[in-house]
């Protein structure tokens, strides 16, 4: 059974960090590539982050570019997501996501950006 176990998520002031895990497990995760997607409310669910199988190449979409980062550790089956400068705007759900020959989704975890 897949599972993708997001944590990290909560209340942070604007400026602040935090960092988000998906614990996957249930399919090769040597073998996905990972994504981050967040969904605030009120708006469509919008990608933020990916990573390569390997780790080897990332990609970010233009509102996380220089703040977000994402990585994975292959040996602990995990993706995280280093989110730092943290706006109101960023207020969110976020989810992770595998994809492999077929796409699964985390439950999500919440991100609240306020003072």
């Amino acid at each position: 059974q897949v599972q993708l176990v997001e944590s990290g998520g909560g209340l942070v002031q604007p400026g602040g960090s935090l960092r988000l895990s998906c614990a996957a497990s249930g399919f090769t995760f040597t073998s996905a590539a990972m994504r981050w997607y967040r969904q605030a409310p009120g708006k469509e669910r919008e990608l933020v982050a990916t990573v390569t199988s390997s780790g080897g190449s990332t990609n970010y979409a233009s509102s996380a570019k220089g703040r977000f980062t994402i990585s994975r550790d292959n040996v602990k089956n995990t993706v995280y997501l280093q989110m730092n400068s943290l706006k109101p705007e960023d207020t969110a759900v976020y989810y992770c996501a595998a994809v492999t020959v077929r796409f699964y989704w985390g439950q999500g975890t919440p991100v609240t950006v306020s003072s």
